[in-house]
């Protein structure tokens, strides 16, 4: 979809986004080498009427906006929960509230092409863990790390090159000139599958109660894990702490502590208490998978619906109406009208 609608705004705006003319090109966007950001918006500001251009432009911004959101909470929850207690093994849900709470801006994630440098050994580490029950914890970080280096290799070699304009010569290196960055990603995801196989035949298999509901093979077990046993006990701990410290004489409280309470969101009040436990609760049933009938038959009802759709869409708008000499004829029509007269496809 993505590049037949950069194939539609190269064909029917050559100058302001195939670049035709560096010139031209640079005048349009500011950039000699390529507009191809401009594509989407230009077609949707040129051929829209204006009712549907607002729907559009703001289906756009609420896709950027999601996917921000979605980076920056994931990119906190990995902090707090890996990175943060580590250093902190008995840090309390206060703490980690407040360091998930801090927050960077973040400019990387702009350049289109970089989530084909990470996101492909994270698919490939979770597709393997959910499939693989041999899978273990140094072959996800091991394929990870590779992965990573690479991605970062390849990167940096697209930031240090650049994009020739269409009138130069591409003198860069062969991964980068001849290997389109989404072949590379289906590269990167093979190379991340296969350090992590080798690395998990030869170290230790994870443990047993590691699997439980953990894997599509596993995801009905009923069986108690360790580490749930260890946050049941702690949630209660905490319980029982908040609960005696809400006993306590809130006139004795400094009012510099009854200040950062109330800014922090802290509450020990009778009724936080009932929801803290309520929390708990829900907690330990997270990792219950367990589903009625009637919501299996829906789902899969649901699922077959949208493969059927979603084939038929893709059919359907993947028919060429035109044939090769209608395409031609369009395209040298619209070159002369821009008055390039000399030129014919």
């Amino acid at each position: 979809m993505f590049a037949d609608r950069g194939m539609i705004s190269r064909v029917l705006f050559p100058n302001e986004v195939g670049c035709i003319d560096p010139e031209e090109c640079l005048k349009f966007c500011g950039s000699s080498k390529s507009c191809s950001n401009s594509a989407y918006p230009k077609l949707v500001l040129e051929y829209l009427p204006s009712g549907m251009r607002g729907i559009m432009l703001s289906v756009m911004l609420a896709a950027l906006m999601s996917n921000l959101t979605s980076i920056f909470n994931s990119a906190s929850t990995l902090f707090t929960m890996d990175i943060w207690s580590y250093f902190r093994p008995r840090a309390k849900s206060k703490e980690q509230l407040l360091v998930g709470r801090q927050k960077e801006d973040s400019y990387l994630y702009t350049f289109k092409s970089f989530a084909a440098y990470l996101a492909p050994p994270i698919a490939a580490v979770y597709c393997m863990a959910l499939l693989w029950k041999r899978m273990n914890e140094p072959a996800a970080f091991w394929g990870l790390m590779v992965g990573f280096l690479v991605g970062m290799v390849r990167m940096g070699l697209d930031f240090y090159y650049g994009e020739p304009t269409c009138l130069e010569v591409d003198v860069r290196p062969a991964i980068i000139a001849k290997i389109h960055y989404m072949y590379f990603a289906m590269l990167l995801f093979w190379l991340t599958l296969t350090i992590a196989f080798i690395t998990s035949l030869i170290t230790k298999p994870p443990e047993d109660w590691r699997l439980t509901r953990t894997t599509f093979f596993t995801r009905f077990d009923q069986s108690d894990r360790d580490d749930d046993l260890e946050l049941e006990e702690r949630l209660q701990n905490e319980l029982l702490c908040s609960q005696k410290a809400g006993n306590e004489d809130k006139a004795a409280i400094p009012w510099y502590r009854q200040f950062y309470n109330y800014l922090c969101g802290f509450d020990n009040s009778a009724e936080a208490q009932g929801e803290a436990a309520v929390m708990n609760k829900h907690l330990r049933e997270l990792s219950n998978l367990h589903q009625e009938k009637w919501e299996q038959y829906i789902l899969n009802m649901m699922l077959f619906c949208i493969i059927v759709v979603a084939l038929f869409l893709f059919i359907y708008f993947s028919i060429n109406p035109f044939t090769k000499e209608e395409v031609q004829e369009l395209q040298n029509n619209k070159l002369a009208a821009l008055g390039y007269h000399n030129i014919t496809l």
